[in-house]
């Protein structure tokens, strides 16, 4: 291509980004910096979101990658020992003699994010008790619950695989899935389990299904695809003029891997475009930023700062090979939801309508005014549906339904 497409190109590009920029950066106009950054820091200091914690443990990936993750055990245990409880939750879940271990929601967080992600949903499992929502499971002693971080997310190490062969072993949904099946390994080796992940944690999730079919048919009750995609990423706009789109795919890639060989300079410079990327954050993770707390915005910023730029360049061409229709198949035989955002432009809703079409049980619901970030936008609402997913996935019929398989 001569020199001049490439500059043409390139305009395009820096143009759709433009449309962007300049509509997040207006009300970053009215408001001097230093006063910006002073509320932020008072919002690091008051939120407390991201704060709850549980009992850590690491699972090893197939590379030799350690991978964090944390426990929640039932916060009620009516003065039994451990072993009793979970003897009696097993009991429960099972509807009578069965003594088996018992049932583990395992939470898969997305790109640039960490496990403190489903810190409303920790919150609301941790009251499991007090729902409405589960009246019948209210004088049971909870459910056992695995956060983690994926590779190079969080607490978890930097992939290994990657870093020994100087980048040319690529990150791919695949071996987040077999990431998947590491913690799973470690963290609850039996018993049912409801798996719930959040874009690219449901990736994980299909990329677990398709190399672990039988698995996720003996052991999974129910799943929670939120916000997520079972492919064709590679034809996502992300809200910007059409024009530009194929040229800012074009160049990405490359622009990553540039920043991230100057990745240290690069995070200096984070500073300086703080506004900046509160804007884009908002506007990419929210429907309606109007709506939404300022602590919760800024969390929601600090754990996407917190994510390294060369992650973030590492991970970026996986999504555009990830295709998973297939897998999804697994999940035929359980309860699923499926709900997503109507303003989500990373994963628009489209590509839940695809993943619910795929699954003969189950429930999709599309929220109104609401962006990628559900569970942080719309908490409450998203607990809701959790729960219920937790009450039709031990339901007496589900429970006969799984032991057959």
């Amino acid at each position: 291509m001569t020199e001049h497409g490439w500059g043409r190109r390139a305009g395009l590009a820096g143009a759709a980004l433009g449309v962007v920029a300049a509509g997040v950066a207006v009300e970053r106009l009215t408001v001097h910096r230093s006063v910006r950054r002073r509320a932020r820091l008072a919002l690091d200091a008051a939120g407390p979101y991201g704060t709850l914690r549980g009992t850590p443990g690491t699972a090893v990936a197939d590379d030799g990658t350690e991978l964090h993750y944390e426990v929640d055990e039932p916060a009620e245990a009516l003065g039994d020992k451990p072993a009793d409880t979970w003897s009696r939750l097993g009991k429960a879940l099972r509807g009578g003699g069965d003594t088996g271990a018992p049932l583990t929601v395992v939470f898969s967080h997305g790109y640039c994010l960490t496990q403190d992600a489903w810190h409303f949903q920790r919150e609301a499992l941790r009251e499991l008790g007090q729902c409405e929502a589960l009246r019948e499971l209210r004088e049971r002693p909870g459910v056992r619950a695995v956060y983690w971080d994926q590779r190079s997310h969080g607490r978890s190490e930097r992939g290994r695989a990657h870093a020994a062969t100087d980048g040319a072993s690529p990150v791919s949904i695949e071996r987040l899935g077999r990431d998947l099946k590491a913690v799973l390994d470690a963290a609850a080796p039996e018993g049912p389990l409801i798996l719930v992940g959040h874009s690219m944690g449901g990736m994980t999730m299909m990329a677990l299904a398709a190399q672990y079919p039988e698995e996720v048919a003996e052991r999974v009750v129910g799943a929670a695809f939120v916000g997520t995609s079972a492919g064709g990423l590679g034809e996502v706009t992300y809200g910007l003029p059409a024009a530009g789109v194929t040229a800012l795919r074009r160049f990405v890639p490359g622009v990553l891997k540039a920043l991230a060989s100057h990745s240290a300079l690069v995070e200096r410079g984070r500073a300086a475009t703080a506004d900046l990327l509160a804007g884009l954050v908002k506007h990419y993770s929210f429907g309606d930023t109007r709506a939404v707390d300022p602590a919760v915005a800024r969390f929601a910023e600090r754990l996407i700062e917190s994510t390294p730029i060369d992650v973030v360049a590492e991970f970026y061409p996986a999504f555009h090979a990830h295709e998973k229709r297939e897998a999804l198949a697994a999940f035929a035989h359980c309860p699923t939801l499926v709900i997503a955002g109507d303003r989500d432009l990373l994963t628009p809703q489209a590509h839940s309508e695809a993943i619910a079409a795929a699954l003969p049980k189950a429930r999709l619901e599309i929220v109104p005014e609401t962006g990628h970030l559900l569970m942080l936008e719309r908490p409450e609402l998203l607990n809701e549906r959790l729960l219920g997913l937790l009450a039709a996935a031990t339901a007496p019929t589900g429970r006969r339904s799984a032991r057959r398989r």
